[in-house]
C-alpha cells in the first residue's frame, strides 16, 4: 500500500478504530442513562442534571488534564480513560440487573463520566500529529472527524434499538465497545520522549492559555469557532421547529437532528480525499459565513425538505471550518504544548455547545424560535465579518502551516 495512504499508518488506524469504538460507546451510554433516568424520575430537571454533571467536571479539570497529556504517554492516558469507562458501564449493568440503579447513582456516575472525558479529550486531540507524517495530518484529522460524526449518527440509534432489550443490555454493549477501545490503545506504539521534569505550577497549568494569547492565528481560529457556534446553533430548538413550524412528528424531529451530522460526515469524507491546502484563511471564513447563511435559511423555512437541506448544509460548512482550525492549531503548536493547547480548545468547544443551547433558548423566550435562529444566523455572519478585521493575518493565511 502506498505510503501516502492513511490506511498504511498502522498506529493511526489503531487510534481511529479506538476513537470510533469509544465515541459510539459514549453516545449509547448517554442515550441509556437519559432514558433510565427519565423512567425513574419522570423529571426534565434530572435529565438536565445528567448533562450538567458531565459538563462541569470536564470544564473544571480540563487544564490539569492538558498538563497531564503533555507529561505522560497520551496513548496510555486514553487506555486508562477507556478502561475506566468500561468499569463504569459494568457498574451500571450490575446495578440495573440488581435493581439498585437509583437517581443518585446515575448522577454520581455522570460526574465520573465527566471526569473521564476531561482527561480523554486533550489526550485524544493532541495524539494524532504523533501518528502520521505532517503532510498527512489534514487528511488524518478529517478522517478522525468522520469517526466522531459516524458515532454521533449511529450511536444513539443503536443505543435506542438495544434499549428495547433493557438498559442493562445497552450498558453491556457499551462495556464491550470501551473494552475494545482500551485494548487498541493499550497496544498503541509511537515515539514518546518524556519531557524534562518540572514542578506543577499555575504557570504550567495555564501555559496553553498564554500560548494561544500570544498567537493571533490560533486565537482567531478558536474564538471564531466559539462565537459562530454560540450564536448559530439551532439544535436546542429543533423540537419547537418540528412541532410548531414544520408541523411534523417525532420521525421528522429525528431526521432534523440527524441532518447536520450527515452533512458533517459526508464533508469529512470529502476532506479526507481532497484536503484544503490553499487559501485556508479565506476558505475557513467562507465556511463560517456559509454556516450562518444555512442557519438563516433554516430559521426562515416553513418547508420540511428545505429545512433538512439547510441543516445538512450547516453541518457540512461547520466541518470545513473545524478541520481547518484543528489542523492549523496542531501544526502551529509544538508537541510539548499540544495537550495544554488542546485542553483550552476543548473548553472553547464545550462552552460554545452548552452556552449556545442556553443562548438559543433565552432568545427564543424573547423573540420566539424563528426569531432566535434568524438572530443567530445574522450574528454568525457579523462575527465572520468582524473577525476578518480583528485577525487579518488569519484571513490572509494561505497554507495550513506557517
Amino acid at each position: 500500500m502506498a505510503s501516502d495512504s492513511l490506511f498504511a499508518q498502522r498506529p493511526y488506524m489503531q487510534f481511529w478504530f479506538s476513537r470510533l469504538s469509544g465515541a459510539a460507546g459514549n453516545q449509547m451510554m448517554m442515550v441509556a442513562v437519559g432514558w433510565q433516568m427519565y423512567d425513574l424520575t419522570r423529571s426534565a430537571w434530572d435529565l438536565g442534571l445528567v448533562g450538567l454533571l458531565q459538563f462541569l467536571p470536564a470544564l473544571l479539570l480540563t487544564l490539569p488534564a492538558g498538563h497531564v497529556a503533555d507529561r505522560l504517554h497520551r496513548g496510555r492516558i486514553l487506555a486508562v480513560a477507556m478502561g475506566a469507562s468500561a468499569v463504569l458501564a459494568l457498574v451500571l449493568v450490575v446495578a440495573t440487573r440488581g435493581q439498585w440503579a437509583t437517581r443518585e447513582l446515575l448522577l454520581l456516575l455522570s460526574v465520573a463520566l465527566g471526569t473521564v472525558k476531561a482527561f480523554q479529550m486533550p489526550a485524544s486531540q493532541s495524539l494524532a500529529p504523533l501518528l502520521v507524517p505532517t503532510a498527512l495530518l489534514p487528511r488524518a484529522l478529517a478522517f478522525s472527524s468522520s469517526a466522531m460524526q459516524a458515532s454521533v449518527i449511529v450511536g444513539p440509534a443503536l443505543g435506542g434499538f438495544i434499549y428495547v432489550a433493557g438498559a442493562d443490555a445497552v450498558y453491556a454493549a457499551c462495556a464491550a465497545l470501551f473494552a475494545l477501545a482500551f485494548g487498541l490503545m493499550l497496544h498503541l506504539r509511537y515515539e514518546h520522549a518524556p519531557p524534562p521534569r518540572e514542578p506543577v505550577t499555575l504557570g504550567t497549568l495555564f501555559a496553553g492559555v498564554h500560548f494561544i494569547r500570544q498567537r493571533p492565528v490560533i486565537l482567531g481560529a478558536i474564538s471564531l469557532d466559539l462565537f459562530a457556534v454560540l450564536l448559530g446553533g439551532a439544535t436546542a430548538l429543533l423540537p419547537m421547529f418540528a412541532k410548531d413550524v414544520l408541523h411534523t412528528g417525532p420521525w421528522g424531529l429525528g431526521l432534523l437532528r440527524a441532518a447536520p451530522g450527515a452533512g458533517a460526515l459526508l464533508m469529512s469524507a470529502a476532506l479526507t480525499r481532497w484536503p484544503v491546502t490553499r487559501r485556508v484563511g479565506r476558505t475557513m471564513f467562507a465556511a463560517v459565513a456559509a454556516y450562518g447563511v444555512a442557519t438563516l435559511v433554516f430559521g426562515l423555512s416553513t418547508q420540511f425538505v428545505l429545512s433538512l437541506v439547510a441543516l445538512f448544509a450547516s453541518g457540512a460548512a461547520d466541518m470545513v471550518s473545524v478541520v481547518i482550525r484543528q489542523t492549523m492549531v496542531q501544526l502551529e503548536t509544538p508537541n510539548e504544548m499540544r495537550g495544554r493547547v488542546s485542553a483550552v480548545n476543548s473548553i472553547f468547544i464545550g462552552a460554545s455547545n452548552q452556552l449556545g443551547e442556553f443562548e438559543s433558548g433565552a432568545v427564543a423566550a424573547w423573540l420566539g424560535p424563528v426569531g432566535s435562529v434568524v438572530f443567530g444566523g445574522i450574528g454568525t455572519l457579523l462575527v465572520a465579518a468582524l473577525w476578518t478585521k480583528l485577525f487579518p493575518s488569519l484571513a490572509r493565511r494561505q497554507t495550513l502551516s506557517s
